[in-house]
């Protein structure tokens, strides 16, 4: 027979329902304004290590509102959250989904060490107060950053996955900026940051990149190594570089995956447990 039925029981809906009314709430607190952006964008990500969904002529399902709400930012918003659905190609098991709920809110005037405590104070709202750990990049790999790219993700991943308790990762080398900007005071290594709580990645932040020559060869470098790779190599986002180009405002941003936080909030394993209808079920 047909399974019809959600993977996930009412507790579940009713958690779900509960953590966003809670964010929601946190950031009205904090007069951080709500926003809804596209789903379908005419662009999509560069980044190497995501793959988008193409929806026909029409663009892409969006892998996350990034360039929409720096857009926006761009155009005069003030600080912004957004909860929304977003779509990565080849993402499934028991942390993965192709579709998911991200939370992804922008801060004028923050850098990534104000963003961090502010992460961190929403964790303890979310989740119940406990303290957060810091640790650098480098560590978690023993010190050695040679290797291919993979093989860094690998060890890197491997490392993350044995950290108990609540962990930001910071220093990422300089190579791995994606849209940070690099430490003024030590341009080696980037103002990104990663939240891992019990082994499991939450959430990714940066002192966001404003200068429009830089992310601009950062796409090229993308595009080319995609080339190499053999991958889709998408159109380069101009209406995205053209905002930066009028000014993006000082600011941190940081996107944080809703379904994880719930697994965590919940106790549960894995994705299928707290979502309605993951894939093959959807």
């Amino acid at each position: 027979m047909t399974a019809w039925r959600p993977s996930c029981d009412l507790a579940a809906l009713t958690a779900r329902a509960g953590l966003l009314d809670t964010i929601r709430t946190f950031f009205r607190e904090r007069d951080v304004l709500e926003v809804q952006t596209s789903v379908i964008g005419t662009h999509t990500v560069t980044d190497v290590n995501i793959e988008s969904l193409a929806v026909g002529s029409a663009g892409y399902l969006q892998t996350s509102p990034e360039y929409q709400m720096k857009r926006l930012l761009a155009a005069g918003a003030p600080s912004i959250y957004q909860l929304c659905p977003v779509f990565r190609a080849g993402e499934q098991g028991r942390l993965h989904n192709p579709e998911f709920t991200l939370l992804e809110w922008y801060r004028i005037g923050f850098d990534d060490r104000d963003l961090m405590a502010e992460v961190a104070a929403l964790l303890d709202r979310t989740l119940g107060a406990a303290p957060v750990a810091e640790v650098p990049y480098t560590d978690l790999v023993d010190g050695d950053l040679s290797g291919s790219a993979a093989d860094l993700d690998l060890r890197f991943s491997e490392a993350c996955s044995r950290l108990r308790g609540r962990w930001f990762v910071t220093r990422f080398p300089a190579d791995q900026a994606a849209l940070a900007r690099l430490h003024s005071e030590d341009p080696s290594v980037a103002a990104r940051f990663e939240v891992v709580i019990d082994g499991v990645e939450i959430a990714n932040g940066y002192h966001e990149l404003t200068d429009t020559d830089e992310q601009r060869r950062r796409f090229a470098s993308d595009v080319e190594e995609r080339r190499q790779l053999g991958r889709v190599e998408p159109t380069v986002d101009e209406r995205f570089l053209a905002a930066l180009e009028v000014g993006l405002p000082d600011c941190a941003g940081v996107a944080l995956g809703v379904d994880r936080l719930l697994m965590k909030a919940m106790g549960a394993t894995s994705l299928a447990e707290v979502m309605p209808f993951p894939w093959g079920v959807a």
